[in-house]
């Protein structure tokens, strides 16, 4: 299996959120970029954030864009 590209936007999305609080969440706006509309309906619909449009990390959520944040943090160095 490999990265495309729906797979990455889902990742970047993930990227956008802070992991040092729990009270902050995210938007994405309908006049956003269309991979990333689509990645936050994704994520919803996986059960990763709470809202289509993005909102707050679920607890699964918040696991996996500390696994995303985490693989980021490894790779650039």
């Amino acid at each position: 299996m490999r990265y495309h590209t729906a797979l990455m936007d889902e990742l970047n999305l993930l990227l956008h959120f802070n992991l040092d609080t729990t009270q902050q969440g995210i938007k994405v706006h309908h006049d956003a970029e269309p991979g990333m509309i689509d990645a936050a309906a994704s994520l919803h619909q996986k059960g990763l954030i709470t809202q289509t449009d993005g909102g707050y990390l679920t607890e699964l959520g918040r696991e996996a864009a500390e696994h995303a944040q985490a693989m980021l943090g490894l790779l650039k160095e």
